[in-house]
């Protein structure tokens, strides 16, 4: 009986590691599939960026970056070179995409970008001059850096600078 008893046991104890063997590859394979879905992902985040020709009624037709978010340009810049730096950056973020397409009636060769003597980092320039958020537009479609201190505009076709 005792023989009967340890085979008996033996056999059981067989199947349940066979079992928790199975179960840690089936978590393996789930953990595999999870990481190929977040690395498509990543690729698919890396596609490039689409900026947008958005319409208000107070401004007419705006740029706007992918998100909907209105990018300004600041008077007192000179082609390729930012004045705006310190306190004024907090109020105006620079736009630093690195890859987008812009939207119809806008000539890709007309943006490029310049770096940041302050930072260093690399920030969007149309027609040479450098490109902003202003961070009282909180949401998709506000333009209220519109015209602030008669220094800051919104960015169209038809902007032109100095």
């Amino acid at each position: 009986m005792k023989k009967w008893l340890f085979i008996v046991l033996t056999f059981a104890t067989i199947l349940m590691l066979a079992a928790c063997n199975n179960g840690i590859r089936e978590s393996t394979k789930s953990t595999q599939t999870s990481a190929k879905s977040s690395s498509n992902e990543n690729v698919k985040s890396q596609d490039p960026l689409t900026l947008q020709l958005l319409e208000n009624e107070k401004v007419g037709k705006y740029l706007a970056d992918s998100k909907g978010m209105t990018l300004y340009y600041f008077k007192k810049d000179e082609s390729k070179k930012s004045n705006c730096s310190g306190e004024c950056l907090k109020n105006w973020p620079p736009f630093t995409a690195e890859n987008f397409k812009v939207p119809s009636g806008f000539n890709k060769s007309d943006f490029g970008t310049i770096a940041r003597k302050d930072t260093g980092e690399k920030q969007v320039t149309y027609k040479g001059y450098p490109l902003y958020y202003f961070v009282n537009d909180k949401v998709k479609g506000e333009v209220n850096g519109q015209g602030v201190k008669d220094i800051w505009y919104i960015v169209n076709t038809e902007t032109t600078f100095h």
